[in-house]
């Protein structure tokens, strides 16, 4: 049967369930958001006020916020029985299993025959909600898990029930990949399922350790947070973050749903939770937990304090590091890393020691219990918790046998299946073989294909077996079929001399020998734009004729792009902020993530995009217009938009910014954005590329730029922006009205080219936009002078 989700219904409109929908209408459905009946005359109030609070919170639930127009919101009393033109209806009510069955005995009234129904608890077992439904409703009901923030995370686990549909757990994880952008993950009907049984108790166990070994919260927290390919949350931040009361619940939740679990049994009281909670000290929801922060008027500055766990009081923040942390950073790789923290004498590598062996012994033990395959696992921990490396592929990193002896040398015991795999003389869980990952299964005792990889294309696992040529900050693999892939790998993928090398290397090599050339990485951004320092060097030296040459190498570069014999496709993803969109702007076609942060941030900085962005913008500004159009219009917006350095929060967010056109690809699912890319390159090969001419562009002339001027003296008599801010916009409208001309003309790029590498480099010249430049560097953080 060919099954299509057109409508779905998501039942109760709490935080979890206003995101989901949330999640679902970005995706192009129509939804349906049903709660309890409000009193008076608007009876869809509590629905429609948790919808409300839902868009604005931050981050936003949903990609772009026209699309909350696809989410209808009603009330139980009045609207549960139009389920029945539903697809797919997802439970989203209060944890208690008498209400969910009295709710799921209404849905089995009114659903159509062959709907999905599913629930969203956290740990209610599913067998116990299907008790007494039809045929066809347990046949079709099963677990699905979001993880929250919905839209962010990407763990979607299933938890089938005694009687669901094998195909309508195949459909779900495909659906949750392809259309949602999900990491589906088949779990047994255990307490907690994966992600929250290994999560939780990992949390729970640091916190114990932290507090036995006597170390501070914030040096807990930087042990286990980004040093670990973690989030820099680390652990209590996480705690306050979630909820401390909701932490304690579903730690005991767990303990007594597990009796025989010797690990979550063997938890001792928390003596500091137990404080905290009795305090109503709940975590971010109540301002105060492990942390809190306060702002001081009289200073302007946030005072941070954290909790004494000795003396249960708080005080001033102590940023200060670990020396095993400095040491650990210098040492390069996850693996280098792990090998220093472990071995570390003091408070710090006991902390890790003991986290690790309780961690490894505890995920070898509920191998088969709660999955039967041990990549699901890290695959939980990756997508629901956000860890960059899951706890079997860190035992990985560390080495089988050293695993093993970590764990018994802190007194626990390795589950009997991994030490049969040592003495089979297997080393380690997973293998690469053909840029295909292999998991030992514990089964048949031997490596299996991990199913469902031919959609994607890792490149961690063909880079050596398929790099054609690499430098310091760049590689270039064969990803087969005639397409090349290049790749970022400088700090962050900012792009400077390595990169812009790597990029006409790769178009060269396309143009002799292949079909077409991807852009695309798989770092967290795909870049964050310029080489921030090498332009403060050179401008700081006065270097002019430096800077200019490396300010045309990338414009030319850029053009490169645009005008190959080849395709170019350009995968952004994460940040792409100045350089990374520009090269973007370029290519032939934009296959992009979803979560695509893209924007012309150069402004920030004190200058004006110069690699070609600003020219890119005048020209789409004047494109495909009528001739009654306004053109004035969309040049004010285009000139807007890096005027204030927008940048989209999603990649539907950039088609409204002009940064991604509507013949471009959004991928809801990044790890399959390299194959999408892949093939988008091979389509545009084979249907007759051919390499394009360049093109005039037309520019308004000195009455539109006196427009402009006009608006920014506007803008700084009302005190919005300052002097220097005036600048910077006045000579990014002179670039795009196209200079020193009388009236509207058609120019060539390159000359727009000029005038915008003769623009960035005057801006150089100026000090506060050195300061500008200096302050990016040490903070992060634009600074306004």
């Amino acid at each position: 049967m060919n099954r299509h989700i057109k409508k779905v219904t998501v039942l109760g409109s709490g935080v979890m369930g206003s995101a989901i929908a949330c999640h679902f209408a970005g995706n192009g459905l129509q939804v349906r958001l049903l709660d309890m009946q409000a009193e008076g005359s608007d009876r869809n109030k509590i629905a429609s006020d948790h919808l409300k609070n839902a868009i604005k919170s931050n981050p936003s639930p949903i990609y772009d916020k026209a699309f909350v127009s696809r989410i209808e919101v009603g009330n139980f009393e009045d609207d549960l029985e139009k389920i029945k033109d539903s697809d797919w209806v997802i439970e989203v009510i209060i944890e208690r299993l008498d209400i969910k069955k009295s709710m799921f005995e209404k849905v089995d009234q009114f659903r159509k025959e062959g709907s999905l129904v599913t629930s969203n608890t956290s740990g209610i077992p599913i067998h116990l909600m299907s008790e007494g439904r039809s045929e066809d409703f347990q046949k079709h009901f099963c677990g699905t898990h979001f993880f929250n923030p919905p839209r962010y995370l990407k763990l979607f686990e299933i938890i089938p029930g005694p009687k669901t549909d094998a195909s309508i757990i195949d459909f779900l994880s495909m659906y949750a990949d392809k259309f949602l952008g999900k990491t589906p993950v088949l779990c047994k009907d255990t307490p907690g399922f994966i992600g929250n049984r290994i999560g939780v108790y990992s949390m729970a166990k640091v916190m114990e350790l932290a507090q036995q070994i006597g170390l501070t919260i914030e040096e807990a927290d930087t042990l286990t947070g980004s040093i670990l390919g973690r989030p820099k949350t680390g652990t209590f931040k996480l705690a306050d973050l979630v909820g401390l009361d909701t932490a304690a619940n579903v730690t005991k939740g767990l303990q007594q749903n597990c009796p025989n679990d010797i690990f979550l049994q063997d938890l001792k009281d928390s003596k500091v939770l137990n404080f905290l909670l009795e305090n109503k000290f709940l975590g971010d929801k109540t301002q105060k937990g492990f942390y809190y922060k306060v702002y001081d008027k009289d200073s302007g500055q946030t005072n941070r304090f954290a909790l004494d766990l000795e003396k249960l009081e708080y005080r001033p923040l102590d940023r200060k590091n670990l020396p095993v942390i400095e040491r650990a950073k210098q040492a390069g790789g996850i693996k280098n890393r792990l090998g220093i923290l472990l071995k570390d004498k003091g408070k710090a590598g006991e902390l890790l020691r003991k986290h690790f062996a309780s961690l490894l012994a505890y995920v070898a033990d509920k191998v088969p219990e709660i999955s039967d395959v041990l990549y699901s696992i890290d695959d939980a921990m990756k997508t629901g918790y956000a860890w960059k490396y899951g706890p079997f592929e860190s035992w990985d990193l560390m080495g089988l046998k050293n695993g093993i002896e970590l764990i018994e040398s802190e007194g626990y015991k390795t589950a009997d299946w991994v030490k049969e795999m040592l003495d089979s003389g297997k080393n380690s869980f997973y293998q690469i073989k053909d840029g295909k990952t292999y998991y030992y299964d514990i089964q048949s005792k031997d490596y299996k294909k991990i199913p469902g990889q031919d959609a994607f294309i890792v490149l961690d696992n063909i880079r050596k077996s398929k790099e054609i040529w690499s430098n310091p900050e760049a590689s270039i693999q064969d990803l087969g079929d005639g397409i090349i892939n290049l790749e970022f790998r400088s700090k962050m993928n900012s792009m400077g001399g390595g990169v812009i090398a790597g990029i006409n290397k790769a178009i060269e090599l396309a143009e002799k020998d292949y079909r077409g050339l991807v852009v695309g990485n798989q770092a967290d951004n795909f870049s964050v734009g310029a080489n921030l320092a090498m332009i403060l060097m050179m401008a700081a030296e006065q270097d002019w004729w430096e800077l200019n040459r490396a300010i045309k190498i990338f414009q030319d570069t850029m053009m490169r792009v645009r005008y190959s014999a080849v395709p170019v496709v350009v995968a952004p993803h994460g940040m792409t902020l100045g350089g990374g969109c520009e090269m973007s702007l370029h290519a032939d076609k934009i296959v992009a993530a979803a979560e695509t942060y893209i924007g012309l941030v150069e402004v920030g900085v004190g200058v004006i995009p110069g690699g070609g962005g600003t020219k890119e913008m005048t020209k789409r500004a004047c494109q495909h217009l009528m001739p009654d159009d306004v053109k004035i219009n969309h040049l004010r917006e285009a000139y807007m938009n890096i005027a204030m350095a927008k940048v989209a929060t999603s990649a539907f967010e950039a088609k409204n910014l002009g940064f991604i056109r509507n013949e471009d690809i959004i991928v809801v699912n990044k790890d399959r954005q390299i194959a999408e890319a892949k093939r988008h390159a091979i389509v545009m090969s084979e249907s007759g590329y051919t390499q394009p001419i360049t093109e005039k562009v037309k520019v308004m002339g000195k009455n539109a730029m006196g427009m402009f001027y006009v608006g920014s003296d506007q803008m700084v008599a009302g005190k919005y922006i300052s002097e220097h801010d005036r600048l910077i916009a006045n000579k990014l409208a002179y670039v795009m009205t196209g200079g020193n001309l009388s009236e509207p003309a058609e120019v060539s790029e390159q000359y727009l080219l000029d005038l915008e590498r003769e623009a960035f480099l005057s801006l150089c010249g100026e000090r506060k936009t050195l300061e500008r430049i200096q302050h990016m560097l040490k903070t992060g953080k634009p600074l306004r002078n």
